[in-house]
């Protein structure tokens, strides 16, 4: 009984010419210094001390972070869309025509010949004539969470590459 029992310890194959890292000492590490102790190392953009990269780079003109990035349509564009309910930004998601991840914005580009009822974050003063003198309406929907968005995709282009 105990004579077919299979073994179930498993060891670790020895790795041949490998050097004396692969066998212990001090593991490819090298002799002191920082980056041969535990927890030593140094941040993975850390120049030596030298000012970084991004300190040393010029800055030129001015950034406005809270400027609010719109997804744009053309009233052009819904004139295409063969649609006699009313559009917002799901229906248009769903149609293809926006991605939806950002605010919506319509502008006045083409001919608007059909009555459309639309609901968005923002209006041209052209888009806005155009759809009024063709007898749709307009319904301004503004998202509340706008700045956050904004906020958020300011992180993410400015702190997120320095973090990984």
């Amino acid at each position: 009984m105990l004579n077919n029992l299979k073994k179930t310890t498993i060891f670790k194959k020895t790795r041949v010419a490998r050097g004396p890292g692969s066998k212990g000492k001090t593991a490819g590490r090298g002799h002191k210094g920082q980056n041969s102790r535990s927890g030593g190392g140094v941040p993975i953009l850390f120049e030596g001390g030298q000012s970084s990269f991004v300190l040393r780079t010029p800055k030129r003109g001015f950034k406005n972070y809270n400027r609010i990035n719109f997804e744009v349509l053309n009233v052009g564009t819904l004139n295409k869309i063969d649609l006699n309910e009313e559009f917002n930004k799901e229906s248009l998601t769903k149609l293809g025509k926006i991605k939806g991840n950002k605010p919506l914005k319509i502008l006045g580009q083409g001919e608007l010949n059909k009555k459309i009822i639309i609901k968005a974050d923002a209006f041209s003063k052209s888009a806005e004539d155009k759809i009024k003198s063709a007898g749709g309406s307009i319904s301004i929907v503004w998202a509340q969470s706008i700045h956050y968005q904004n906020y958020l995709n300011w992180i993410k282009k400015f702190f997120l590459p320095y973090l990984f």
